[in-house]
């Protein structure tokens, strides 16, 4: 599949759950695209065909791969993700076969390796299988995506097409090049929203706790968050720098630091990214390839 090809491409969703929803209702705005997506749940379909008209949706997968998608995205449970490959393993065969490719397949599906992939499919060394761990501001449009390529398989296009796709939604993509690193991704951002949203529950009953209404609580510190990932972002200092900068000794934020130091902070983030990590690996090996 050469660039200048990717121009009118049928893209399906095996699943419409809330991340199939965020990447189709971004590149629905975009006609070079047919989108496409099975659901079994009817009213799930119902809601996705009444909100994005212009996309088909089916209730089973074997409909969906019928129409010869050039790229599938896989957003399925962990669970059933090897029911879902073998399902589909006969059709996929078929198609190389008859057309002598395979769609770009993409995996969102967590813990779930590329390898457990193409064993179930067992279409040969070259599967073109991208594996996504993105995370759910992209609901917004302000995801973090760490990808992963197999080596032999993904084309310079395919990348291409995949930052295309993922770029409505997402506002950082990194490519992984050994696969065991998407554990540390799903530990530091797919995961790493609910850290900030524990943080700022803390911050804003804190707050209350102050003397401050409850909605007064919650604006100031959702706002102190969004200012301080901005300039964070913009800053060509790093996180450090900026730290020294609002802490002016003998101050306020001085001795609030202080106290999350002696709380030993750095040390309970390092073992919640750790857990995080050692449950993605768990994931993989429980619904993994058997």
């Amino acid at each position: 599949m050469r660039a200048k090809e990717l121009q009118s491409l049928t893209i399906a969703f095996v699943g419409g759950g809330n991340m199939a929803e965020a990447i189709l209702g971004g590149l629905c705005q975009d006609t070079r695209y047919r989108l496409v997506f099975s659901e079994p749940s009817r009213d799930r379909r119902d809601y996705m065909k009444q909100r994005y008209p212009t996309v088909e949706g089916y209730s089973n997968n074997e409909q969906v791969l019928q129409i010869l998608p050039h790229v599938i995205i896989f957003a399925v449970k962990p669970q059933i993700m090897k029911v879902v490959m073998l399902d589909l393993q006969s059709r996929l065969h078929d198609q190389q076969q008859q057309l002598g490719f395979i769609p770009l397949l993409i995996s969102i599906a967590a813990g779930i390796s590329t390898t457990s992939i193409r064993h179930w499919l067992n279409l040969g060394d070259k599967l073109p299988l991208i594996r996504l761990m993105p995370n759910t501001p992209a609901l917004i449009g302000e995801g973090a995506v760490g990808c992963y390529a197999v080596p032999h398989g993904v084309t310079a296009d395919h990348r291409l097409l995949t930052e295309a796709l993922l770029g409505v939604v997402c506002k950082h993509i990194s490519w992984i090049e050994k696969e065991h690193l998407i554990d540390a991704v799903t530990a530091v951002s797919g995961s790493g929203p609910a850290y900030y949203f524990l943080i700022m529950e803390a911050m804003q009953n804190a707050g209350v706790e102050a003397g401050l209404s409850s909605e007064e609580a919650k604006a100031l510190t959702v706002q102190t968050c969004i200012g301080a990932a901005k300039m964070a972002m913009e800053s060509e200092e790093d996180l450090v720098t900026l730290r020294h900068k609002v802490t002016s000794p003998k101050g306020t934020t001085e001795a609030a630091v202080k106290v999350l130091e002696i709380g030993n902070i750095r040390h309970i983030l390092h073992s919640a990214i750790s857990a995080a990590q050692i449950r993605s690996r768990e994931l993989a090996e429980e619904f993994g390839k058997d």
